[in-house]
């Protein structure tokens, strides 16, 4: 099983729009961003976001890049969120997820599933960690894109 953990593209300021949809360049960076996720080879199952206008408008640019995947709000995925609970989630699942979320959260769960990752000191701006997880219920990562 495998999971790609996809921080949001830049979204504009909470003083131009409050609810804080994807600049321009947030876009097409969001699409990008998608493309190369596919060349890595990952096609997802599930495409999770938080409901978050940023997050939900990058998670529709890989749904473009993978229409069959579903797509879904998942209550977990938010900034303040326990990253436990998403860990949890993970860790029952069999098929391979592609979720879009916010900072703090994002980094506190790679450390949580893989405490040996980089996840929590530097996981890149508007980019992915990608982990695997293998004999033993050991998560590893295999791919970082900033």
């Amino acid at each position: 099983m495998r999971v790609c953990l996809v921080h949001h593209a830049d979204a504009v300021s909470p003083s131009v729009d409050p609810q804080r949809p994807l600049s321009t360049a947030g876009q097409n960076h969001a699409t990008q961003l998608a493309a190369r996720v596919r060349d890595l080879g990952f096609t997802p199952a599930a495409i999770w976001h938080s409901g978050k206008l940023r997050s939900k408008q990058t998670a529709e640019a890989f749904l473009r890049v993978y229409p069959f995947a579903s797509f879904q709000i998942v209550r977990g995925l938010r900034p303040e969120d326990p990253p436990v609970w998403i860990r949890d989630e993970l860790n029952a699942e069999t098929r391979d997820i592609l979720l879009v979320g916010h900072m703090p959260h994002l980094p506190a769960l790679a450390t949580e599933l893989s405490p040996e990752s980089q996840g929590a000191r530097e996981f890149p701006l508007h980019g992915v960690i990608a982990l695997e997880r293998g004999d033993g219920g050991v998560w590893r990562e295999f791919a970082r894109l900033a």
